[in-house]
């Protein structure tokens, strides 16, 4: 079992698990599947959902080793999900689990995946995904192009960077915003009291933002 590793390896691509039940984790991984394969080497594993709402033990559901830098925990059982965050971060593994409430030096629990901050921890993952970073360029007052540098793995950030193209630049971080929005796969009817908004709605808030930071790239 790779114990202690983290971020990515020199030499070779960075390897990330995927754990999910029932596909709960295919779409949020959609732009991880096309990243160079020679940054990211994608392993994707399902899990039996369990019948029992409490699980006494987690061994016949989780794998008996991980060979990864990086897991995606997708798991939606909250006990294999909680128990596979804790076995990642007793071997060193650094593990995602967006929405979740886990706590460890290697977990993090990002409300939305494209709320997951950079670390070094993270490798080239964090690098390509996450809380979403662009460059923005404009031609008489008109977005004229969007270069996506972070993105969230949903897809979201890039189907929004298509369809802001020609917008007013003085509308286009709302409605950048928007465009998340409308392609964001998370639940709506969440709510965070930390946030104070629904997970659809920050991801909507946080891409504004990172557009208006791009935008002010582009102007100076």
């Amino acid at each position: 079992m790779q114990e202690g590793r983290g971020g990515q390896i020199s030499g070779r691509p960075q390897r990330v698990l995927v754990l999910q039940q029932n596909g709960s984790g295919e779409k949020k991984i959609r732009a991880v599947r096309e990243a160079d394969r020679r940054l990211i080497t994608l392993v994707v594993m399902d899990i039996d959902s369990p019948d029992e709402l409490v699980l006494d033990s987690s061994l016949d559901y989780l794998p008996g080793k991980i060979e990864a830098d990086l897991v995606l925990n997708y798991l939606v059982h909250p006990d294999l999900a909680a128990d596979l965050s804790a076995l990642c971060n007793r071997l060193e593994i650094p593990v995602v689990a967006p929405s979740k409430k886990h706590i460890g030096k290697f977990v993090f629990c990002p409300p939305t995946c494209c709320g997951l901050p950079e670390n070094p921890l993270l490798g080239n993952y964090g690098r390509l995904f996450g809380s979403p970073k662009v460059r923005v360029f404009s031609r008489d007052g008109k977005i004229a192009g969007v270069e996506v540098l972070r993105a969230a793995p949903c897809g979201a950030t890039q189907k929004a960077a298509e369809l802001i193209l020609d917008i007013p630049v003085a509308d286009a971080p709302t409605r950048f915003g928007l465009a998340t929005q409308f392609g964001c796969i998370a639940n709506p009817a969440g709510w965070d009291p930390i946030y104070g908004r629904s997970p659809v709605h920050f991801a909507g808030h946080i891409h504004s933002k990172a557009f208006s930071k791009g935008m002010e790239a582009d102007a100076s």
